[in-house]
């Protein structure tokens, strides 16, 4: 799987997790250089609360266009600090 936000690639992997249809990528595949951390949190009932980053691309910010978990809840365990995305970021295979 693929992410990629104005044709550059934010993450790669083989190894997603799928979650209520979001690949949570694994957080060493994601290319870091493009992502700064958000004072934004939302929270999920069963996940716990999330964490954000900005995607920043020359200048260009997609704010909160990434999420994770970095204490999720038991439930949730198997997607700690993975990254999934939204807000225009293509995901695909």
């Amino acid at each position: 799987m693929k992410a990629l936000w104005k044709d550059v690639l934010l993450a790669e992997s083989d190894e997603t997790i799928v979650v209520e249809g979001n690949h949570y990528f694994p957080p060493e595949s994601i290319n870091r250089r493009y992502f700064r951390m958000s004072d934004h949190h939302t929270m999920c009932a069963w996940k716990g609360r999330a964490s954000y980053y900005d995607v920043v691309l020359e200048g260009d910010v997609n704010q909160n266009a990434a999420w994770y978990y970095p204490r999720p809840k038991e439930a949730a365990r198997e997607i700690k600090d993975y990254v999934a995305f939204w807000k225009g970021v293509e995901v695909q295979a």
